[in-house]
């Protein structure tokens, strides 16, 4: 499983932001464990929490929260599960006010992959300053459990920061070259990270 995600997901650019709001989501559930073990649960989050779909999320109770807390398949902390509520209601909040969220989450990278040029010896990075940037920037719309090491981790999960080795296979399949251009519009309209 964590090989095939490796292979097959980590590291290739996504630009939906349905599927980057899902992504956001399971990395704050990682928070202080291990990303197998989110991995592992990912089909139980996806089918409680309905797809991650927003709309619904955003309109779940503490009767909800209560539910949530009571399944084993997926990680049983009340912080973590009331994250995803609170980050729905955020990503709606944002979007209702005309914002485009994969627009903004890639106008921290200039609307393109950064690349780590990573090597086997290292050092491997854990944040950067448009981790940094981005964190701030969720933070202040509502969002959390968006650290600067969790915005980082997603970064790189999303292709938004190429960090496989360099030596690595996927490293090149994951490589993207392009631009994408809602985030430079959005750039472009004086976003400030």
């Amino acid at each position: 499983m964590y090989v095939a995600y490796h292979d097959q997901v980590w590291g290739r650019a996504q630009f939906d932001g349905r599927e980057l709001f899902a992504k956001l989501c399971l990395d704050g559930q990682q928070a202080g464990l291990s990303w197998i073990t989110i991995l592992r649960k990912q089909p139980n989050y996806e089918t409680l929490f309905h797809g991650f779909d927003p709309l619904r999320i955003a309109a779940f109770d503490e009767q909800d929260v209560e539910r949530l807390l009571q399944q084993p398949g997926i990680v049983r902390n009340r912080l973590k599960v009331q994250s995803i509520i609170r980050n729905a209601r955020a990503l709606l909040a944002y979007e209702a006010a005309g914002g485009d969220f994969a627009a903004l989450l890639w106008s921290f990278t200039g609307g393109r992959q950064l690349d780590g040029q990573c090597q086997p010896e290292g050092p491997f990075a854990a944040t950067s300053p448009d981790s940094d940037a981005m964190s701030k920037a969720l933070k202040k719309l509502g969002f959390n459990f968006v650290g600067s090491t969790i915005c980082y981790a997603f970064m790189q999960a999303v292709g938004m920061v190429n960090d496989h080795l360099t030596t690595c296979p996927a490293y090149a399949a994951c490589r993207w070259d392009g631009q994408f251009e809602p985030a430079l519009a959005l750039l472009g309209g004086g976003v400030s990270k």
